[in-house]
């Protein structure tokens, strides 16, 4: 059991004990929340992950192919978002593009990528250079001239890049220092690194403790505060540039599931939120973002040229 923080290097270490609920599978962890910086890491790693990872697990689904003619209008929105930012263009999942500004020219690496989803919408929105990091996919996949997948880590690339991503992967990770290092050593200089993770900071986790959703025991092996992020990403020579909150109404909703004993299964969860409670934990979320208590944030952090 290491008896320091991860993040701060704090060794005011608590313990919480923890159980695991998005399958319902059970058992208990213990963590270790940091009374200095407030991170959390689990205590001791499973010798074994893979039964908290079954083939229902939402990164490891079928990657979807879309058809010609959208995806023509995939990359005619993606052009009109990064030329003028509007909310009107902005493509369903990726906000965060109108802060790092890539071109369309630029090596992008998602870091834990899964199925590949993600990159793939970027490859048809029309980037060209993408590739995709993940030792726990079954091979690697060559998808299309622009985007392949390797069965491995970013610490394990060929080449440089100029943005590195994290999209929900960092918490599944076991070592904050080794994972930010190897993204600085694999950017460009003035490359960008954007990591969108769970923080400690969030009210709901204050407030409900080990029940919340995205304690996700004992899948997310660290989850920090900003504090402690901040420190740990400038110990690597990162300038951490922004903290955008970025959560929903998923932390209330999935809390209470937890809380009513449900994982999350949408079949047992139908029913359970009538629409006005749900536009409320909406609501509550966007305003939990403005006041800096939200459950998860983007990290934009650059490399110094």
């Amino acid at each position: 059991m290491i008896d320091y923080c991860k993040f701060c290097g704090s060794s005011d270490l608590s313990q919480v004990e923890a159980t695991e609920r998005m399958f319902g599978i059970g058992g208990e962890f213990t963590y270790q929340d940091c009374g200095s910086c407030g991170s959390l890491q689990i205590a001791e790693i499973p010798e074994d992950l893979s039964p908290y990872y079954s083939d229902q697990y939402y990164s490891l689904q079928k990657l979807v192919y879309s058809p010609p003619l959208r995806n023509f209008l995939k990359q005619l929105r993606m052009r009109l978002f990064l030329a003028t930012g509007s909310k009107r263009f902005e493509p369903s999942f990726g906000y965060w593009l109108k802060k790092l500004k890539p071109k369309f020219t630029d090596r992008i690496a998602d870091v834990g990528c899964g199925n590949g989803q993600l990159l793939y919408e970027l490859s048809v929105s029309g980037f060209k250079n993408l590739r995709g990091f993940d030792p726990f996919i079954p091979k690697d996949q060559i998808i299309s001239n622009s985007l392949s997948l390797l069965k491995k880590g970013i610490e394990e690339a060929d080449e440089m890049f100029d943005v590195i991503m994290l999209h929900h992967s960092f918490e599944h990770m076991p070592d904050p220092d080794v994972i930010l290092k190897a993204c600085y050593n694999k950017l460009n200089p003035g490359g960008k690194l954007l990591i969108r993770t769970p923080v400690t900071n969030s009210q709901v986790w204050k407030e409900e403790g080990t029940f919340w959703v995205q304690l996700d025991a004992p899948r997310h092996l660290i989850i920090p505060s900003t504090q402690g992020f901040k420190k740990a990403s400038e110990a690597c020579g990162f300038q951490l540039e922004d903290v955008v909150f970025d959560s929903d109404g998923f932390q209330f909703w999935g809390t209470e599931l937890y809380k009513m004993g449900i994982p999350l299964n949408p079949e047992l969860a139908k029913g359970k939120f009538s629409k006005e409670t749900l536009d409320e934990f909406h609501k509550k979320a966007l305003r939990y973002n403005q006041e800096g208590k939200g459950d998860q944030v983007c990290f934009y952090l650059t490399k110094p040229a």
